[in-house]
């Protein structure tokens, strides 16, 4: 247990090395650079490696369309309480979605492979697809109030690389084209490449915020839903299907890592109060540390026996 907590520990320390090299050298330091090189130039090597870990099966496929089947569930939910709780449209926009869109592919697949091994990656690779729709279809619709819609949604995703790069990289794998050992080693290093840009990215924009002006409702309540109601939900539906242990470990898993930077991105472009969309992001980021310890416990004892 010591050692996959400090394996853990180890993928903060990236974040870290992004929050000081932006505090140190400030305007020197370009997000929207970094952001560029990551998205269009290193993200489709996470993809095209994680697929190029095991071959596709059907067991494969359900993983990522489960994780769909459950956001959706939970998200109409969210929604209702969000209309209760919140007068504000904007905070109420906020607590809707920003719990669903984790951090799946920049922390999810660095500590999949910290808990589970590489044998995680196929299926952490696949979430983050299916979380790729849930921020630019769900997202982009909550976050601009209906002022963008599906099919420009849709267009955006088809524009991303990753969306192109994920599909070359399912069609080799399901034609099963051999793959040299050294092209391997060269998607593995621009995987772990783009990993490492997107912990220090993450560790940059995090820098200079101010977490003063944060409703403690809207604090709470994010919170609450994240790292309490949505991983017990999750565990119940997952107790009530048939597969692996591993698997569902993994899912868990998933579901609990932090708020993705992706909400910044849409709160920014939509005037959703950006600020308090980084202040979440940095306080998910901070208490999932000690949660760590308990989900590390969970999964040795319940899904990895």
């Amino acid at each position: 247990m010591i050692s996959t907590l400090l394996s853990i520990l180890f993928v903060y320390v990236f974040i870290m090395l992004g929050y000081m090299a932006k505090r140190i050298f400030k305007e020197d330091i370009n997000t929207k650079t970094l952001t560029l090189m990551s998205v269009y130039f290193l993200q489709p090597f996470v993809t095209i490696w994680g697929f190029s870990t095991a071959k596709l099966h059907v067991e494969h496929v359900y993983v990522p369309l489960l994780y769909l089947a459950i956001i959706l569930s939970l998200l109409i939910p969210a929604i209702m309480i969000g209309k209760l709780i919140f007068t504000n449209i904007k905070d109420r926009a906020i607590f809707s979605i920003a719990g669903f869109v984790g951090n799946t592919g920049n922390i999810g697949i660095p500590l999949g492979i910290a808990i589970f091994g590489e044998q995680s990656v196929i299926y952490t690779t696949l979430i983050n697809i299916a979380n790729v729709f849930v921020v630019y279809i769900i997202g982009v619709y909550i976050y601009s109030r209906g002022s963008f819609s599906i099919k420009d949604s849709l267009f955006n995703i088809i524009k991303i690389p990753i969306i192109p790069a994920s599909l070359f990289a399912i069609l080799i794998n399901i034609y099963d084209v051999s793959i040299s050992t050294e092209i391997q080693e060269f998607f593995k290093m621009g995987a772990y490449a783009g990993i490492v840009l997107q912990l220090f990215l993450l560790g940059t924009f995090l820098q200079g915020i101010r977490i003063k002006e944060l409703h403690p409702k809207l604090f709470i309540g994010t919170m609450v839903q994240k790292f309490i109601l949505l991983p017990l939900a999750t565990a119940v539906i997952l107790s009530l299907t048939n597969l692996p242990l591993f698997v569902q470990g993994v899912i868990l898993m998933e579901m609990m890592v932090p708020l993705a930077v992706a909400n910044i991105n849409l709160a920014s472009l939509y005037d959703c109060k950006p600020k308090d969309v980084t202040s979440l992001i940095l306080l998910s980021t901070l208490l999932f540390i000690p949660f760590l310890f308990g989900l590390s416990y969970v999964i040795d004892h319940y899904y990895l026996v």
